[in-house]
Formats: structure tokens, sequence, C-alpha cells
């Protein structure tokens, strides 16, 4: 729980990182809460540098009705001063062997088309990059719009 802090910071850098500074909601304290306990939502991989988390992989357990237990993999952050220091690479390698103990069929994740480096680094591992898939996602506003508007449901 001492990480979280940190945790939350590289969050920040990577949400700089890929345009969105500002779409960070979440807390230290909804990492706790989400992250702990009995049942925890998620699952999070630290990188230490120099006595310092320089890096995270979150993770969780999903299903898809075509492979059954799946993981979903859903940011690997590496801050940028020691990125190409083998740190991605290391949390990436603890995020697939964690889905192999856990016997899952499928890793999945998402890149952003003009993150070249990414894109690169997955391949070279093996993963296939669909590009023919849409991310499709509902806000809280969209959700509470479409409910709102839909009071039959």
């Amino acid at each position: 729980m001492n990480d979280y802090p940190r945790v939350l910071e590289l969050i920040q850098e990577l949400a700089t990182f890929e345009k969105e500074p500002d779409a960070v909601e979440i807390t230290v304290d909804d990492l706790i809460k989400n992250g702990s306990g009995d049942h925890p939502l998620f699952k999070c991989f630290v990188c230490f540098y120099n006595d310092k988390i320089e890096g995270i992989a979150l993770c969780y357990p999903r299903f898809s009705t075509w492979k059954g237990k799946t993981i979903h993999l859903e940011d690997l952050i590496v801050t940028q001063k020691l990125r190409g220091k083998g740190l991605g690479k290391a949390l990436y390698n603890q995020v697939m062997k964690y889905a192999f103990e856990e016997k899952v069929r499928r890793v999945e994740w998402v890149v952003l088309d003009w993150n070249e480096g990414a894109i690169e680094f997955y391949k070279n591992t093996g993963a296939t990059i669909l590009e023919d898939w849409h991310l499709a996602q509902m806000d809280e506003e969209s959700l509470h719009n479409y409910v709102l508007r839909n009071e039959d449901i």
C-alpha cells in the first residue's frame, strides 16, 4: 500500500505521455480500495531502480466468451528517463509469466497507433496487433445520459 502514491504518479506520467494529462480521475485511496483486500480488482507489478519504483504493470482478470479465462494488461509504464534500460521488458515478462501460471488463454492490451516503439516491442515478442478492431468506450457522462434516456432499462 505504501507503493500506491508512486503508482499514481506513474499513471499520471503515462496520461501526460499519451496526451491526456487531465484524464486521470482516480486517487491513491481508489488504488488502495480496489487493489487490496480479499478480492482485489487488479494486480500491480512494480519495478525498482535505485530503490525507487520507476515502472509498473497493472493487469486484471477477464473472461472471453471465445477463449475463457484471460488477462487484460491495462498499463505498462516506465518513467520516461529510464526507458530503454529493460525495465519495461522485465515488467512485461512478469505479466506474461503470471498469465502463464494462471493458465489463461489470452493476454490482451491496447496500444496507441502512434506509439511505434511500443508496437515494435510487442510485435518482436510475438504479439499480434489487431488493426481491424476498434476500441469502444462509454464514459461516465455518456453512461449516465444513456440510462436517463432509456428509463426502461
